[in-house]
């Protein structure tokens, strides 16, 4: 991974080594100008010396191996320097919901009977037997809300996970279906009218092709979301998006609560990618941030993909540019910090430790003022100078801002 990142070039870096290349032959040329016209060989030899373009090689690197240091002490993994530069220049940030806004630890509410045929628990055993083999969160909360109950949750006699939808079992002969409305409509299944109005999600429960009742599911805020998504904004985001596959209902409730500016639900994984890919080309430098596998296509899709460590999948895992080893909401903000300090570090490097000095340099050679030894110590400057000022990444404080 480590050998990944330092392949990853970042964009300024790539303009460096190609501004480096077309130099030589321009200053080549310029010094045999110099010599036709003075014909003075150690004022030849001293431009020598300030003509190379060794810093430009040294600008970016640097700050980048600096950069990815001290993202990797605060518990961020950065994949590679192209990566932190185009964090720094993201002006749109889309998170997914589920266990990245969220705790991603629901728990079951009420459970609501609405056939007459079923009790709450007969339901919610019904529910939990169809649930018992998916490892999706609200599969697990039904799971564990019947246990707690201590009702009796069989094995199903067959079981299929649908993504995006829910899942369709067959529990002691029962054919029973466990998801989100589109799961129990795209099945022939009609639906009792104003379910999705209370701002917790509502899985739907269908057995033998009828419609049995619903048991609503809350999710708690991820510690420190909002000061998270605010904190973002003063770095420069103009606009935080949340997408998920809940519900509109549940989502914009807890879109309020965050502060978040444009929510779009009911999304499928394939959603997500559309979604990402209109953001991009309305022009905006888009990350995605999300912990599933339903997240995976649309982290390779944005411009930087930051997965959440913490509790994320392999698939996010391996999809993401960026990886926080936690799942500390605020780490995106150090994330954030640390890529735009860096850019500005290379400005720095390149504008004073570069051209700068060696402008002056060049004046000062053609002026006849310096010679080769002095020229030779002068030019030390400009190294000491990327060098140092690259290492203060290293030091700096990470205030989230």
């Amino acid at each position: 991974m480590v050998e990944s990142a330092e392949a990853a070039q970042a964009p300024v870096q790539k303009l460096a080594d190609k501004v480096a290349s077309w130099l030589i032959p321009v200053v080549f040329v310029f010094l045999i100008a110099v010599y036709l016209v003075t014909g003075d060989v150690r004022t030849i030899v001293t431009l020598l010396i300030f003509t190379s373009p060794a810093e430009l090689g040294l600008a970016t690197p640097l700050v980048m191996i600096a950069a990815i240091a001290r993202a990797a002490r605060s518990g961020i993994l950065v994949k590679g320097g192209l990566y932190l530069e185009s964090l720094a220049k993201v002006d749109v940030m889309v998170f997914d919901k589920t266990g990245t806004l969220t705790a991603n630890k629901p728990e079951v509410v009420r459970v609501e009977a609405r056939d007459s045929r079923f009790s709450e628990m007969e339901l919610l055993s019904l529910a939990a037997a169809a649930d018992r083999r998916s490892a999706h969160p609200l599969a697990k909360a039904v799971v564990d809300y019947a246990t707690s109950k201590q009702i009796t949750v069989p094995e199903p006699d067959q079981y299929e996970q649908v993504q995006g939808r829910g899942v369709i079992a067959t529990v002691s002969g029962r054919a029973v279906l466990v998801g989100n409305a589109a799961l129990l409509r795209e099945n022939g299944v009609t639906l009792a009218t104003a379910i999705e109005d209370s701002g917790q999600t509502p899985v739907h429960v269908a057995v033998d092709g009828q419609f049995a009742g619903v048991i609503f599911i809350a999710d708690t805020l991820r510690p420190g979301a909002r000061e998270a998504l605010l904190k973002l904004k003063q770095t420069g985001v103009k606009r935080i998006v949340m997408l998920t596959g809940d519900n509109e209902a549940t989502a914009r409730a807890v879109a309020a609560e965050l502060g978040v500016d444009e929510v779009r639900a009911d999304l499928m994984p394939e959603d997500k990618v559309t979604a990402i890919e209109e953001l991009k080309k309305q022009g905006h430098r888009v990350a995605m941030i999300g912990d599933g596998i339903n997240d995976a296509p649309a982290l390779a899709r944005a411009d930087v993909g930051i997965a959440m460590g913490g509790g994320g999948t392999q698939a996010a895992l391996e999809a993401a540019d960026i990886v926080l080893m936690t799942d500390d909401l605020s780490k995106i903000v150090s994330a954030r910090a640390i890529s735009r300090r860096a850019y500005r570090t290379i400005q720095e490097n390149l504008f004073v430790g570069v051209g700068v000095v060696h402008l002056l340099g060049i004046t000062a050679a053609l002026m006849g003022w310096i010679g080769p030894i002095e020229a030779a110590f002068i030019h030390l400057g400009p190294d000491i100078l990327v060098f140092l000022n690259s290492a203060k990444l290293l030091r700096v404080r990470i205030d989230g801002v």
